[in-house]
């Protein structure tokens, strides 16, 4: 069973489109649900951003970290 209920690979995106198509995955989960966000750098501007505009809202835990590769596990409370 696939523990992710969602994945993005945030590069697939153009660099004005990325955040905003996070957030709309992130915000069709259900509460419980995790996503799979991968990336080619560290994703630490996204956490800020989360951590102001979804206070309280998410879990963020590191997979992976570089030097090619990030992997986060955004889960929604």
């Amino acid at each position: 069973m696939n523990q992710f209920a969602a994945k993005i690979h945030a590069p697939d995106y153009e660099p004005r489109e990325r955040h905003p198509a996070i957030f709309r995955l992130f915000d069709s989960l259900k509460p419980g649900e995790v996503m799979e966000l991968t990336n080619d750098h560290d994703p630490r501007p996204l956490h800020y951003q989360f951590m102001m505009e979804r206070p309280d809202q998410f879990t963020w835990e590191y997979l992976e970290e570089g030097p090619e590769i990030w992997r986060v596990a955004i889960g929604k409370k």
